[in-house]
């Protein structure tokens, strides 16, 4: 099978993090196009994926983006589309891994005649869509695409209700491999010290700085906590966001948490991190339509706290595998944290079957199975190319 996967970013998030695996198994016979240059064209080629820098031109449509912006942007597009729809000729399908992909791989796809598959991995909400562009994502989805794969039940539910078609409409959820968190290598003792945290408490937050993913929640709940509990934040701004990162920082020093927070701002060790951490913590205001970090805590071993809104419900079994707090609740989630740092058997056994629910859910090879049944049954076997 060979598929022409596109997407908008040059830079890295979870979803270019995520769609570098769904590639893998396709490298001898795909293609990743890109929309911009950056870090993410680096790791596909470290990872030994074709992928090629399809336009250098900006795509000037962001996700509050109203009519009218809109559809100016679509006459900018003409080149890229015709690029995208003669490229897809030699593909079997076209992969849209993000909005403006989708975009692009409908109109491509009618053009070239070549299925489009949708990937979703944002809940098409107000909170962070507006509606003209919740409208164009539907109306595209509905009448292009052969499939929408979306990453969680609530996911999938937003695409329903916002007029999504729920007879394309598939729930997988993201994959992981587990070695890549199994690495014991270094030492936990070690990483802390590098970090300045001797005998505390270390909460770790791991997510660019922005206000919807809630930094400010845990910089509150770490004021109510008792002084031996310590805070790591590891990201940085995208898109504009550093009023945000600076708020954070005249935050720090309201509370007088000087001594007791870390900015790391991004960091490639995000495995070690995470393993010499206490406690994760998830503090998004709006609905996740997954929670990456999340399962990465679980295979870290790592306990987590999360912000019980979109997909991080059906990750975190309460009491189980990890806790739940209300979306915005500083107070609720220094109770949490302290009964952590009070109950260090308790956190450890819900470590533990949280990694080994995590390894029984998201494990890569099982998702990538998923995936590869559900993209041969909207393709006729003898429609393949060789």
């Amino acid at each position: 099978m060979k598929i022409l996967f596109l997407d908008q970013s040059g830079k890295l998030g979870g979803a270019e993090i995520s769609l570098t695996d769904v590639a893998k198994p396709y490298r001898d016979h795909c293609l990743v196009g890109l929309f911009a240059d950056g870090a993410f064209k680096d790791l596909l080629e470290q990872q030994q994926i074709p992928v090629q820098v399809l336009t250098t031109e900006q795509i000037n449509v962001r996700k509050e983006s109203g009519i009218i912006q809109s559809l100016s942007s679509v006459g900018s597009l003409a080149p890229l589309i015709a690029k995208v729809a003669k490229l897809a000729r030699d593909y079997d399908l076209i992969y849209a891994n993000t909005q403006k992909a989708l975009v692009v791989g409908a109109i491509a796809s009618f053009l070239s005649r070549c299925p489009l598959v949708y990937h979703l991995r944002d809940i098409l909400s107000p909170d962070h869509f507006s509606r003209t562009n919740r409208q164009i994502i539907v109306t595209l989805a509905n009448n292009f695409a052969s499939l929408v794969i979306a990453n969680s039940q609530a996911t999938r539910t937003a695409f329903v209700e916002a007029g999504g078609r729920h007879e394309i409409a598939e729930v997988v959820y993201n994959g992981f491999d587990p070695k890549l968190y199994q690495n014991n290598d270094f030492n936990r003792q070690q990483v802390r010290q590098e970090l300045g945290i001797n005998g505390q408490f270390l909460v770790g937050h791991f997510s660019r700085l922005s206000p919807w993913k809630g930094q400010h929640i845990l910089l509150e709940a770490l004021a109510l906590c008792p002084d031996e509990v310590t805070a790591v934040f590891v990201g940085d701004a995208l898109f504009g966001e550093q009023d945000y990162v600076q708020q954070l920082h005249q935050k720090v020093a309201e509370l007088k948490l000087e001594e007791r927070v870390r900015f790391l701002g991004f960091r490639g060790d995000i495995v070690r991190l995470m393993a010499a951490c206490d406690l994760i913590a998830h503090t998004s205001t709006a609905p996740e339509p997954f929670g990456r970090v999340i399962v990465e805590a679980m295979l870290c071993r790592c306990p987590v706290v999360a912000a019980a809104a979109g997909g991080v419900v059906e990750l975190v079994d309460i009491g189980k595998t990890g806790w739940l707090l209300s979306p915005g609740d500083s107070q609720q989630l220094a109770q949490i944290i302290t009964t952590c740092r009070n109950q260090p058997q308790q956190a450890a056994m819900i470590a533990d079957q949280a990694e080994i629910q995590a390894i029984q859910r998201f494990e890569l090879t099982a998702i990538n199975q998923q995936i590869s049944q559900l993209l041969h049954r909207i393709l006729e076997p003898s429609k393949i190319k060789r």
